[in-house]
């Protein structure tokens, strides 16, 4: 198990966590999340974070408060330092997450360029969506890097905006900045398959699940401490703002919250499916023979 990693892929509701943890407990193993809005203290029931973790060590979780930056290579090298961590204790790390970007940095060790804001293009940017609309230079940006519809969110105006701003400093695709280097660790990636009505229903589910849980009085309290954040604009999180400021009802925020999920799942699940190393599973015994099979290989 010197250098395992078991890597946990799917989309947001497709029961990630629940299979990381039962492998957890069957391997020796600890949870390490790849999931970019679960590292923000507060943000617990938007994120549909852990809070039962049954006693398995989970890292890469409530690292940061909602007002401070933290980029993909930040993750990746936290990452990869706490999975060297517990191959050295004799355990077995098992990344879980539907963060794309964030598994793909560690699993194919990519080298991520750090590309300094430029305020005077951002400013343009900007002023361009507040003309044109985030839907027009959402399209701008798609045009200039395809594969930028499946790893940017077309409804958060800060990460259009920086995608945009990479992809012209640069003259390259902003989905080509990274270059893969020699791997750490021997991987096995498997996908969480669930069928899209299930899948559907369960976001559904979910929502009204966090709505009861109190999601308003989460996201009110946050934005009261914290003010408008970068981390804020995650679904969920946004709508609600949106619902609190009076521009759109309750009842639409909670539409637009199930619906801005069903597409980041179904971009979860395009991102995922191009990665032709990962195995789809449809159950737990699956799961559990694919690692025995796996880790019996030595």
């Amino acid at each position: 198990m010197t250098n395992k990693l078991i890597v946990i892929v799917g989309a947001t509701a497709s029961g990630k966590t629940d299979l990381s943890i039962k492998l957890a407990k069957k391997f020796d193993g600890e949870i390490v999340s790849a999931d970019s809005r679960q590292i923000y203290r507060g943000m617990d029931i938007g994120t549909a974070k852990p809070l039962d973790l049954q006693g398995i060590p989970h890292h890469l979780l409530d690292i940061k408060n909602p007002n401070e930056p933290y980029t993909v290579a930040e993750y990746k090298e936290d990452a990869v330092k706490i999975i060297q961590d517990i191959q050295k204790r004799g355990k077995l790390p098992i990344m879980v997450g539907g963060t794309g970007l964030y598994i793909k940095s560690v699993v194919e060790n990519l080298d991520i360029p750090k590309i300094e804001a430029n305020l005077k293009l951002r400013k343009e940017i900007e002023s361009e969506i507040e003309k044109e609309g985030l839907e027009y230079v959402f399209n701008k940006l798609i045009k200039l890097d395809p594969e930028a519809a499946y790893i940017v969110d077309p409804k958060n105006p800060r990460r259009v905006v920086r995608a945009l701003e990479i992809a012209l400093l640069t003259k390259k695709p902003f989905s080509q900045q990274r270059k893969k280097g020699d791997p750490l660790f021997d991987v096995l990636e498997i996908g969480v398959s669930v069928d899209k009505d299930t899948l559907r229903e369960r976001i559904d589910q979910r929502v009204d699940q966090m709505m009861k849980g109190g999601l308003i009085k989460e996201v009110e309290g946050l934005y009261k401490k914290y003010g408008s954040q970068q981390a804020f604009d995650a679904i969920g999180y946004r709508e609600i703002i949106e619902f609190l400021n009076k521009k759109i009802t309750l009842e639409q925020a909670i539409e637009n919250m199930k619906l801005n999920t069903w597409h980041y799942a179904k971009r979860q699940m395009t991102w995922f499916n191009a990665d032709k190393k990962i195995i789809w599973t449809e159950s737990l015994k699956e799961a559990l023979a694919l690692c025995q099979d796996w880790l019996s290989r030595g």
